[in-house]
């Protein structure tokens, strides 16, 4: 939530203060498949979810980042739903990238964080379905099948608008994000992958003990021969 606020505000500041380079910034950082497909801008995967240019849209990004991320860190950890959301939103720009090769060239570039977003949900629909909570700005508590489904509904509506690019690329989201709840290490990559580091170098440890001893032993073999 932190990062995405200070990407606004200084989107916000520089939009304001120096509309050109602001423009250039945002021209840079905002998912445009062309610019990635034929001039190689494959940052433009992960900067995109940093682009937020509606303060209302933003906020409500925020507070839905809020209100699903706080349950999901206090029950899996900050690592597993960095990772989680990171896949999803590259799970978003993938989607849009691979929509850009058969549909027509959306007019309009892939910014915010709804892919990320979207893939938070699904953990909450296959694993916490049955969980009431709030959702910004709903002011009564819904069970977080019925939030997801209706976040669903909203983008299967959209694919029939202008907006189909953007609404495309939100269920890519959510579909990297089944895939990561589904495939992933139940306590994500960087947790498996410290623990395998941890379990070679105990491994590394104990043949060097061994291996002393072998040394241990043959040295005394031999003092005890002469």
């Amino acid at each position: 939530m932190l990062w995405n606020l200070g990407a606004f505000f200084v989107l916000l500041l520089l939009t304001t203060f120096a509309r050109g380079f602001g423009n250039e910034l945002i021209g840079l950082a905002a998912l445009d498949p062309y610019a990635v497909l034929h001039h190689g801008w494959i940052w433009q995967i992960v900067t995109y979810s940093a682009v937020h240019l509606g303060i209302f849209g933003t906020l409500f990004e925020l507070m839905s980042i809020w209100s699903l991320g706080s349950f999901l860190e206090s029950n899996h950890g900050s690592r597993w739903l960095f990772e989680i959301f990171f896949v999803s939103i590259v799970g978003a720009a993938l989607t849009a990238l691979a929509m850009a090769l058969f549909l027509p060239p959306s007019p309009f570039p892939l910014y915010a964080t709804w892919g990320g977003i979207f893939g938070l949900l699904i953990v909450y629909g296959v694993w916490y379905g049955d969980l009431e909570f709030m959702l910004f700005p709903l002011p009564i508590g819904i069970k977080a099948k019925y939030i997801v489904w209706v976040y669903m509904l909203i983008a299967v509506a959209l694919l029939f608008g202008v907006q189909r690019f953007f609404a495309l690329s939100q269920l890519g989201g959510a579909l990297f994000g089944w895939l990561y709840i589904k495939y992933a290490p139940k306590r994500g990559f960087a947790f498996a992958g410290s623990e395998s580091l941890f379990g070679l170098r105990n491994q590394y440890y104990r043949w060097k003990r061994k291996r002393a001893a072998k040394k241990f032993e043959v040295y005394m073999r031999k003092h005890r021969d002469n």
